[in-house]
């Protein structure tokens, strides 16, 4: 019969403990770097909250009770109370077309006092204990459709939540959750599927959309010639061809134009476009009124503050060099030159002040821990313990890729955070209840959670 740890200490991962205490460290430091002038007295600065850097201390007090909370709470808690949480998730998020506080043009802030809470990114945490909970059944069978659909209904229905707030950057997040549910069992042929719309996504930003329908069946006919033979023998390689060329078509010659027409907006669409050199063949150029309405001009002003903001942020990165100019010594950072660099474009401090062998360095972090988390999902003797920790890779994972590829302009600006370095209480919550409910779950691992 288990017995309960008679000690907070006894179990834990140490080695994740300090992870996620270094990189909060750094995050803090680097908030410092990029706030603090020598006009500015520190201890009251910090004693009176006046900076953000002051403030994510704060945080990380409050956080650091939080997770010797959840260190001292009993892991069936979490996959008692799953289904529910995760109900409470998607109320909130539906909340905030109530009460929410609009803040950089996106409805997606509970407003309550002392910080602004994002549904949306606490709701990350809520998915991935109902994901596992669903997955750990018994009665789950994951290589049947109707056990897939609702796995990806489960992943996927805050996103669309978050869209219609304006959060595309957010809702993109939650296809992190394919990693857990492919370490199930999801049949490969997804991933297949998904990569082949990244690939035909990519070369319809390159192409015009004639160019490409006129390659795909270009293409789908010379297939049918050299294989003609293969044909004659085994009719559902014809069969292949013809479904593989309307997917392309369909794909390319509807989906795309509806995405970027309907659903992303229009200075989103502009900014994706920019990065490849070319304008949004989708813009609505039919009224030249709205043209030059203000409307318009709004997001031709937006679309060229993100532009500066990744301008500012590759002359700030590559001004370090290798050994980089120093701490507090940057002056990009210092200078306020990069927009957002506490919060979205955080990596740029450490990219001036520590030059490419501090961002290595860092990099190395991020992926110890992830390689950390991975090695601990694999000594799970529970489903729910494994996937879950799966999951908190994936988001991990897919917020250190595409952060950092945006401050680089690999990217276009979507609003992802760097976990446990940027600014803000919401971020640093979410990531801190994230690792230590896995930390607790690894703790009692000699449990079967269900």
């Amino acid at each position: 019969m288990y017995q309960k740890n008679p000690a907070i200490s006894k179990g834990i991962d140490w080695v994740m403990v300090w992870l996620y205490a270094i990189l909060v460290a750094i995050g803090i430091l680097c908030i410092f770097s990029v706030e603090y002038r020598s006009s500015d007295n520190v201890m009251q600065t910090f004693i009176g909250f006046k900076k953000n850097y002051s403030k994510q201390l704060f945080f990380f007090a409050a956080c650091a009770v939080l997770a010797i909370f959840i260190l001292l709470t009993d892991s069936k808690l979490f996959t008692a109370t799953s289904n529910l949480t995760y109900l409470v998730g998607i109320l909130l998020i539906l909340a905030t077309f109530v009460v929410g506080k609009e803040i950089k043009g996106s409805k997606s802030w509970i407003p309550l006092g002392f910080m602004n809470l994002q549904p949306v990114e606490l709701c990350k945490i809520f998915t991935a204990l109902a994901l596992a909970k669903y997955l750990s059944q018994q009665e789950t069978d994951f290589q049947r459709p109707k056990s897939q659909l609702i796995a990806a209904a489960i992943a996927f229905t805050p996103a669309v939540f978050s869209i219609l707030q304006g959060e595309t950057g957010l809702a993109l997040v939650y296809f992190s959750f394919l990693i857990p549910m492919y370490r199930e069992g999801l049949p490969p042929g997804y991933l297949v599927v998904g990569a082949s719309m990244a690939v035909l996504l990519v070369a319809s930003l390159i192409f015009h959309t004639k160019t490409l329908l006129i390659a795909f069946t270009i293409l789908a006919v010379l297939a049918i010639y050299f294989y003609r033979r293969q044909i004659k023998r085994n009719s559902r390689l014809l069969l292949i061809i013809i479904l593989g060329w309307g997917f392309a078509v369909a794909f390319v010659g509807v989906a795309v134009p509806f995405t970027f027409k309907h659903v992303f907006k229009g200075y989103q669409a502009d900014r994706i476009f920019s990065m490849v050199g070319v304008d949004n063949p989708f813009a609505d150029k039919t009224n030249t009124e709205s043209a030059n309405s203000e409307e318009a001009k709004t997001k031709l002003k937006k679309t060229e503050q993100q532009n500066y903001n990744v301008k500012q942020s590759k002359i700030a990165i590559g001004s370090g060099g290798f050994a980089g100019k120093g701490f507090l010594k940057g002056t990009q950072t210092q200078g306020d030159f990069v927009p957002e660099q506490h919060t979205d474009f955080i990596f740029t401090s450490v990219g001036e002040n520590f030059g490419f062998w501090g961002s290595a360095s860092l990099m190395l972090i991020y992926l110890f821990l992830l390689l950390r988390i991975i090695r601990i999902a694999e000594r799970q003797r529970s489903t729910f313990s494994r996937v879950y920790a799966y999951s908190v890779a994936g988001i991990i994972f897919f917020h250190v890729s595409v952060n950092i590829c945006v401050t680089i302009g690999l990217a276009p600006v979507i609003g992802i955070t760097l976990p446990l370095m940027s600014y803000g209480g919401s971020s640093l919550l979410t990531f801190t209840i994230l690792l230590f409910i896995l930390i607790k779950l690894d703790a009692d691992r000699q449990m079967v959670l269900r």
